[in-house]
């Protein structure tokens, strides 16, 4: 008679596999230990989930996948926006509410590929 399932021996390797097990430490000065508890109280995190997210953050940035904050993709959301919204008014066209809606639709499944693009721009720059 078996005790367990093999479906449920894999979920549970599954999930074993995500938990954080090992640690990773470096020494810092009074000063520097400073910084980064002020950095940590200012984005609301515990010091050791900010320099979990540094890291995590770095390792993606040189891998080339860094995804762009939310912040920078609503800027591009809104400067997509914009450019779609003053090329038909400086040419004199009207802008129907269709295609008003349609550039918006348009605008939001297209601003996070934009603002990724222009952070790799960046990166590469």
């Amino acid at each position: 008679m078996k005790l367990t399932d093999d479906m449920q021996i894999t979920t549970n390797a599954e999930k074993r596999a995500n938990y954080r097990l090992l640690g990773v430490t470096t020494k810092l000065n009074p000063r520097e230990v400073e910084n980064v508890e002020r950095l940590a109280r200012s984005r609301g995190l515990q010091r050791g989930e900010l320099i979990r997210r540094l890291i995590l953050d770095e390792l993606a940035r040189d891998a080339g996948s860094v995804e762009a904050s939310t912040e920078l993709t609503e800027i591009m959301g809104i400067r997509l926006m914009l450019t779609n919204l003053f090329r038909p008014l400086a040419t004199g066209q009207k802008l129907t509410p269709e295609a008003f809606d349609n550039m918006l639709a348009e605008v939001k499944k297209r601003k996070r590929e934009v603002a990724t693009d222009a952070m790799q721009d960046l990166e590469r720059a």
